[in-house]
Parts: structure tokens; sequence; C-alpha cells
């Protein structure tokens, strides 16, 4: 099991600079677009999927931001949301639409949520759900929805127009400070005894060490000769300090990637949440306002440090490649369709709950009628850049940085939301809020996802990966 596998952090191997001459025929280099886009709902619009105060006013503005990779096959498109998350048919959407703005392929687009709570979270499926109960635009604005996904769009194809030659890959990472802590605490049987929200005010759950996390943020940037030209960063846990108030925000994650906007200017900073679904700020923050920026400065002063420890190696077309692996994530048994409708149609249930049992549906019907999620690497040279869908709990981000301990290896979650929190297979025996109330993955989901994980790593010469 990863939970008892994987209970440290190793050492980060980071490889050394490529002796190749960098001096490869500019048919051979790489482009890159970038885009960028604002996000950012009207007040009155719901936040977080409807599950908490509307937005009543705008914190700060949220953004889409991408970018658009060209090689000598067709585009990779990568794109980072500041909303809570992006679920189901809302997902297929977003990647539909960049696919054809910039002319690829639905599977070779990536889009992750930073899954900010104070937020939009947006669910096409569910939404159809609620519609035909007359409870239309209560999870979110959808015609702001569609014209923030058809905004996004239209930023990456112009930005085709404006691509820019890249000679080098950066990578770099640091150590973030009193940031990131594990939500599950557990007891002398093995069990969840407490969860350490991320907001946390018990003063003996905030003593407990921070437990299994990941505490590096990771860097690749992508360079023209000595010029910048895009910072990606990952960091895996959940951004919020507090939320629920009704001021829309980008909270800590978006305030950190700020500072590194005004840090260095004229550079595209695309910041991405890694596998933090059991990650949160609880040891070191009891939901305090000021807290917010806290947390943001010291998240930022680790991006900043892994910008100055960035390694630089020359790169070309031929250290480029995208794969994926399509897998059907198993149902969790106790998800009962029957029962699940009757809530979405009692008139008497609380909103909350009615909302709840539409996105459950949704994810139920998609799983039953044969939907796969996609699952996806970047492959730069010896950087590699996983994507996945979910919360997906740390100790996959961790055996996926095992499995190539002589790699740089990133990634990405709160891909596709709509199958929730995932965890590994002894957590759903040990309880807690995550795998006890709002999984909808069944525990076997480990033995799914970690052989395309190693699939898509090329691990120990594993079978050919689906392109």
């Amino acid at each position: 099991m990863l939970l008892t596998l994987y209970c440290g952090i190793a050492g980060l191997c980071i490889p050394s600079d490529c002796c190749a001459d960098d001096d490869h025929p500019s048919n051979q280099r790489l482009r890159i677009a970038t885009f960028e886009c604002d996000a950012t709902p009207s007040v009155g619009s719901p936040l977080c999927y409807g599950l908490v105060q509307p937005a009543d006013r705008i914190v700060d503005p949220l953004s889409a931001r991408g970018l658009v990779l060209l090689s000598d096959e067709q585009p990779i498109v990568l794109c980072a949301v500041d909303w809570v998350g992006i679920s189901n048919a809302a997902h297929d959407a977003w990647r539909e639409t960049l696919a054809r703005a910039v002319g690829t392929t639905v599977d070779r687009v990536s889009v992750h949520a930073l899954h900010q709570h104070d937020a939009p979270g947006v669910d096409f499926t569910a939404g159809s759900l609620l519609a035909n109960c007359g409870l239309g635009g209560k999870m979110y604005d959808e015609a702001f929805a569609q014209k923030t996904i058809d905004r996004a769009a239209g930023a990456a194809a112009a930005a085709l127009n404006k691509l820019q030659q890249i000679t080098h890959l950066g990578f770099g990472s640091a150590k973030v400070e009193q940031f990131a802590s594990n939500r599950r605490i557990l007891g002398l049987d093995g069990k969840v005894r407490a969860v350490r929200y991320t907001s946390c005010k018990d003063p003996d759950l905030r003593a407990e060490p921070e437990g299994i996390i990941d505490p590096f943020v990771k860097s690749i940037s992508f360079w023209n000769e000595h010029r910048p030209v895009a910072v990606l960063t990952y960091y895996a846990t959940h951004p919020q300090s507090y939320y629920g108030r009704g001021g829309v925000s980008a909270d800590t994650v978006g305030l950190a990637r700020g500072m590194r906007d005004a840090e260095v200017p004229d550079v595209v900073h695309l910041h991405f949440n890694g596998a933090g679904g059991n990650i949160g700020a609880g040891k070191y923050n009891d939901g305090a306002a000021e807290n917010r920026a806290a947390l943001a400065n010291r998240l930022a002063a680790g991006m900043k440090m892994a910008w100055k420890t960035t390694k630089k190696v020359p790169v070309s077309t031929a250290d480029v490649d995208w794969s994926i692996v399509a897998v059907s994530l198993p149902l969790r048994e106790s998800l009962d369709e029957s029962s699940v409708l009757k809530t979405l149609h009692d008139d008497h249930a609380v909103l909350r709950e009615r909302l709840r049992a539409a996105r459950d549906l949704a994810w139920m019907r998609r799983v039953n009628q044969g939907h796969k999620v996609t699952i996806g690497c970047l492959r730069i040279g010896t950087v590699r850049v996983l994507h996945l869908p979910g919360e997906l709990f740390v100790e996959y981000q961790l055996a996926a940085q095992q499995m190539l301990p002589d790699g740089f290896v990133c990634m990405a979650a709160y891909g596709d939301l709509g199958p929730g929190y995932i965890g590994t297979t002894v957590a759903y025996s040990q309880g807690g809020y995550e795998t006890s109330r709002v999984s909808r993955t069944a525990p076997h989901v480990e033995s799914v996802l970690m052989p395309a994980v190693r699939r898509l790593l090329d691990v120990n010469g594993t079978s050919p990966i689906d392109r």
C-alpha cells in the first residue's frame, strides 16, 4: 500500500547539465505560445460548486493561464484555471474548445484547476441534472462558464501569432517552509482519529507533526537563449487559507504567483496544484485573515529559490514527447443511483445535499457509460510532468518521484474533478473525511492509477504507451 511504502521524502536528484551542442538547426527548435485570460465571476455568482456563500465582492481577480508547446508533432496545450474544480462535461468542453482553437487533438490538451475554494466550481453534467429539477444556475453561472472557456480559447488562438523560439529548458526545486501538513491524523489503531483541515484552531492537532507531505515546489522554465519566456511551478497542497465569506480570491497560490509576476516581469508564470488531496495548511493556519498573505509569502519564497537554483540544458524537438493512458476509474460501491436520485429530486432536501447528489449522479453515469479518464505525461529530456485527475493523495506524487529517482518528476493533479478525492487503498480502510464521505472511487483505484503512472514514466521496460 502506498501509505505504508512512502512514508518519507527522498532527496531530489537533479539531472546534470547536458553536454550536447546547443547549436541546433532552427527547424529542430521548440516554440511556445503563452496565453492568459480573465476567469473572474461576477458578484452574485455561486462559488465552490454552490456549497459556500455566493460572491459578494472581488478580493482579487481569477485567471486562466496556459501555454501551447509546438515541436515536430501536433501542439500540446497545458492550462491552469483559478477555479475550485472543472468536472465531467465541463472538463471535456475546456479541452475540446482549446484543441479546436490551436489545431490539435483533445488528448494533447491538459486542463487543471488550482482548487481555490472562493472560486467557481463548474460541472456541465451535474448542471444539466440540476436544471431538470428547477435548480439551474445554483451550482455555477452557466453563461459565465461558457464565456470563460471561449475567452481562453480565443487567447490561445491569438497567441499562436506570437510564437517564441525555445532553445533551453530550466528546472529547479526548493523547500517551502511551514505551509503543507497532512490533514489525516492517525490514532494508535491506524485509523483516522481527527482531520486537521486547512484551517485548524485546535492547538493539539496543530502540534501534531506535518506528516506525509511533499515539501518541495518544483519549477520548469522555457528559455530563448538567455531570456526566460515561461515558468511553470508545482506544489502539492489545498491552497485556501480561509473561505466561504463571499470574497472571490485566487488565494495563497494566486498571491504567490503574482509576487513572481512582479519579480520576474515579461515572463508568464503558470502554477499547478500537485497531489494535495490530503494536504493543507492546518498545522500553520488557524484561519486568521492575515495568514493568507503569510502562507503566500512562504510559497513565493520557495518559488523564488527554485528559480535561483534553476539548471539550464539545451533542448530541441527530439527531447519532447507527449504520452497518454486512458483508464476507467472504479466506482465506489456505496454510491446507489436510486438513493442519489431520491435526494436530487427531493424539494425538501437541503440545497447542498441536492448539489452533491447531482455531482455524484453525474460521475456515476459517466463511469457506467464507459467513460475513461486521460492521464498524460509530458517528457522534455529527463524532465517528466504527469497530469492526473481528482483530488489525488500526495502518496501518488511521492511514488512517481521514487520511480525515477535520477529524474525530475513533477505532477499536476486536479484535472477532471468528477471523481472527487482519490485516496490510496489503505486510506479507504482508515476512515477520515476524504475517503469516507466525498470520494467517488473504489479503494482499488490505486491498482488502476499506479500501473498507468508506471507506464507513462516507462519504468522497468513496461509496455508501449498509447499515443
